[in-house]
């Protein structure tokens, strides 16, 4: 950290009345002053650096270079400078070490046009108060700029996504989807006068089917933006059809980067991923809401539900449960492989199970979580608490959480729900379970209470921190208090696509003549009397592929 003396450059924009507050541990006697200007210039080596000045101060307060540097935003107003130093006169034997300071802006606008700033400045591209370059560019010079999506995203966890979405196998998958794609046509088709004439933006447009459907539907004009390879063959089957596509135009590039040259009247998308969440493509959606959507204009779709229910599987839980038993070997070729049971036991419960289940596997009747589309925030989605109350109809053992979502297309002329749910036609994204390695005894009519609490992080998903109670039951139980209660802690981005599992567990009092086999003239075993549910049959002839899909 420097303590320069210099005069304020020429070019800069300033940040007036920014409150500043230190929360890196004290290295100096310095006291920083409450209330800073904050701008933007380069130091005498040419490095980019955010300073810092009292109103009546000729010189900085203080100034640090913003090539280690990065922001952490913590609210509409408020955001974190989390600054790497080393080797400095404040650092002590040329130790690394991290400051961080926080700083407090008048408006949210304010605090967006300083990340802006921030990002334009870290990355050389330095803008004066009129929006020109600083100063001149030599011929080749490439303009780095981050959007939202690269702050929050690894680029590893990115690229990895883009090559998946970018690949024809994969998009044959989700369009051989026919729930899925048959519900999105019908609710276009069907709506068609929110269509007719006007401008529509596909976020995340694929292969572009969707804006092909909307150019059926008699729009003006649709602008399919898709970040992925997938745009080049998006191109080329709108060529294919030019009795559409002469009303569509492709762009590559992602939502958070790309202009438009208008405002559109109605979006159309398909963000959801494993339990509605997962990809973090809604983050996206609200952007592109915010970006190019004029007021009052319409979401296709405009509201999504997480529902969720307790389940009881015994077959399911052993299955899981004995993955682990390989760890208990004392003599794996001479080694004792125990030390390691217990992290593989809870590792294999943080997998969430993605099957399709029956839904007479649920403990009581499901509740919901709404997420609006139209109305949410981007930063809403960071973090999703969905408050857990049930009340249980049968006695027997809770293994978990059973989740899956659907969407509404509200149209002008017809309402689409499309739906995930255990016992409707399986879709791609099938159902999911969270498994609790310590089930929970219930008994009919007793209350389970919880909490399913969701963070985003930078790998395009979400970890899942689970709790489910038993609450008293029977005599007292008008005093509250907990008898049992179970946790987990679960990826959502690393699942466990069930490919080959056992029969659905059914209580004993709805098997009947399930339990009776007989022997064919081969030798195997075939079971006459067990009934499948129908999405599992479905789940068993589904390729393989299909299964693999990141969402």
């Amino acid at each position: 950290m420097e303590i320069p003396s210099e005069p304020k450059p020429t070019h800069h924009l300033d940040f007036t009345c920014v409150t500043l507050e230190d929360l890196s541990p004290s290295t100096s006697s310095y006291t920083l002053p409450p209330v800073v200007t904050a701008f933007f210039a380069p130091a005498n080596s040419g490095v980019p650096q955010l300073r810092f000045q009292q109103s009546e101060s000729v010189g900085d307060v203080f100034c640090f270079g913003l090539c280690d540097s990065q922001l952490v935003n913590i609210g509409p107003l408020e955001t974190l400078v989390v600054v790497e130093e080393a080797g400095n006169s404040d650092a002590k034997n040329n130790l690394s070490f991290s400051k961080a300071f926080k700083l407090g802006f008048r408006t949210p606008e304010q605090r967006r046009a300083f990340d802006i700033e921030f990002e334009q400045w870290k990355h050389g591209v330095p803008h004066s108060q009129n929006g020109l370059s600083a100063g001149p560019m030599e011929n080749g010079s490439i303009i780095y700029s981050t959007s939202k999506f690269d702050n929050k995203i690894e680029a590893s966890s990115a690229k990895m996504y883009f090559h998946y979405y970018g690949q024809l196998l994969h998009q044959q998958n989700m369009l051989q989807d026919y729930v899925r794609t048959g519900t999105y046509y019908s609710a276009v088709i069907e709506n068609c006068i929110d269509f007719q004439d006007r401008v529509v933006v596909d976020v995340g447009a694929g292969s572009g089917i969707l804006s092909l459907f909307a150019a059926q539907a008699g729009a003006k004009h649709v602008y399919a933006v898709e970040a992925s390879e997938m745009a080049d063959y998006a191109s080329r089957l709108v060529a294919g059809n030019p009795s559409l596509g002469d009303r569509i135009t492709v762009i590559k590039g992602k939502v958070e980067e790309v202009e438009l040259p208008e405002k559109a009247d109605i979006l159309i998308s398909e963000p959801m991923g494993t339990l509605l969440v997962n990809e973090r493509m809604l983050e996206t959606y609200v952007i592109a809401r915010e970006r190019f959507l004029v007021p009052n204009g319409k979401m296709f779709p405009s509201l999504g539900r997480i529902h969720v229910a307790p389940f009881s599987d015994e077959y399911l839980f052993v299955e899981i449960a004995n993955k682990a038993l390989f760890w208990q070997q004392q003599n794996f070729y001479g080694v004792d492989l125990t030390p390691l049971y217990g992290s593989a036991f809870q590792g294999y419960f943080s997998q969430p199970v993605v099957d399709a289940f029956d839904p007479r596997l649920l403990v009581s009747p499901p509740s919901f979580h709404t997420l609006d589309f139209i109305s949410i925030k981007e930063e809403e989605l960071y973090e999703i608490d969905i408050p857990l109350s049930f009340t249980a109809s049968v006695g027997t053992r809770v293994h978990g959480l059973a989740c899956w979502f659907d969407v509404l297309f509200n149209g002008s002329s017809v309402q689409r729900w499309l739906t995930t749910a255990p016992g409707s036609p399986t879709t791609h994204w099938y159902q999911m379970r969270c498994v609790l390695s310590q089930p929970i005894y219930v008994m009919a009519g007793q209350e389970i209470t919880g909490k399913l609490h969701m963070v985003a992080h930078s790998s395009q998903s979400y970890t899942i921190y689970l709790t489910l109670s038993a609450k008293m039951w029977g005599a007292g139980a008008d005093q509250g208090g907990i008898l049992q209660t179970s946790t987990g802690k679960l990826e959502l981005k690393e699942p466990y696509y069930r490919l080959s599992q056992p029969l659905t567990y059914i209580p004993p009092q709805d098997q009947q003549l399930h339990q009776q086999f007989i022997a064919t003239q081969d030798g195997n075993v075939t079971n006459i009397g067990l009934q499948q549910p129908q999405n599992l049959g479905n789940l068993m002839n589904r390729n393989c592929n299909d299964l693999m899909k990141i969402d």
